[in-house]
């Protein structure tokens, strides 16, 4: 098992989430700053827009719309310029705050949300996976997830691969050409790790961040650690980028906490080159 060292190239964030590889810049939200950005291979980062909610998962659709979640509202706005257009309601579906999202190429985004008041010490509640359809009508795709959050479509298009960050495993749902839900297995069962956000590799991997742990993994199907990497905060997403996609982007924080995040701005982009190329849809 090789370990790896990551590097800070960003830092001064409250709490960086979501990122996304996307047209040769990494693509994230700062959660608790309320705002999305865009940060260049030198680490250069520029405000593409300011939201008035929790900005939650990024997606694209197929002719471009830039899609992101917000998270208390449990909607999804369309990002036009710097300007948030209403795109999908979510509310009749989601029973908690809104979380991660990913887009397949059909224009099928995949919505998971907290299930319960997380910050508010409530108890673990299961929640919902939704899927919206490229006319923004959203259904129920998946019930009894225990905090869906970080997602990845695997390069055939035909599964989602999806962290249960409290249900300390990997899960796997087969899809159909409509985005219809075929099957339902785990991928692999991670013991005491807390999956938050998750990339695939080009050899059916997934870097895994594990908040709870303080460990970011690298885990092949049925949950065998294949390589880990050192962080300077806690490691809460990952995404393979870069302009051959062997770039490992880490976003870190030593909180999560609204209120700590924003006030400390300990978020960090942490950086670090791996062998294996990213692979699917980021």
């Amino acid at each position: 098992m090789t370990v790896y060292r990551a590097r800070t190239i960003a830092e001064g964030l409250a709490f960086p989430e979501a990122p996304r590889w996307h047209a040769g810049r990494l693509w994230l939200t700062d959660q608790h700053a309320r705002a999305v950005l865009a940060m260049d291979p030198a680490g250069g980062l520029e405000t593409i827009a300011e939201t008035d909610d929790l900005p939650g998962g990024l997606g694209w659709l197929p002719d471009g719309r830039r899609l992101v979640v917000l998270m208390t509202r449990r909607q999804v706005a369309q990002l036009s310029g710097r300007e948030l257009l209403a795109y999908a309601d979510l509310s009749d579906q989601a029973s908690f705050h809104c979380n991660d999202m990913v887009v397949d190429t059909a224009g099928h985004a995949y919505v998971g949300n907290f299930g319960f008041d997380l910050h508010g010490g409530e108890q673990i509640r299961p929640a919902e996976v939704i899927r919206l359809d490229a006319d923004g009508a959203a259904t129920v795709f998946a019930d009894g997830v225990v905090f869906p959050n970080g997602s990845v479509i695997t390069p055939p298009g035909d599964t989602l691969l999806l962290a249960e960050t409290f249900g300390h495993r990997i899960s796997a749902f087969g899809l159909d050409a409509h985005g219809r839900m075929t099957s339902r297995q785990t991928w692999a069962d991670l013991g005491a790790h807390t999956p938050d956000g998750i990339c695939l590799d080009a050899e059916g991997a997934l870097w895994v961040a594990s908040p709870g742990t303080r460990t970011l993994i690298r885990v092949r199907r049925g949950g065998a650690i294949l390589d880990s990497c050192d962080t300077q905060g806690t490691p809460y997403a990952c995404m393979l980028g870069g302009e051959d996609r062997r770039t490992l982007y880490v976003c870190t924080s030593e909180t999560d906490d609204p209120r700590e995040a924003a006030r400390r701005r300990s978020g960090r982009i942490e950086q670090v080159e791996v062998p294996v190329p990213g692979a699917g849809l980021p």
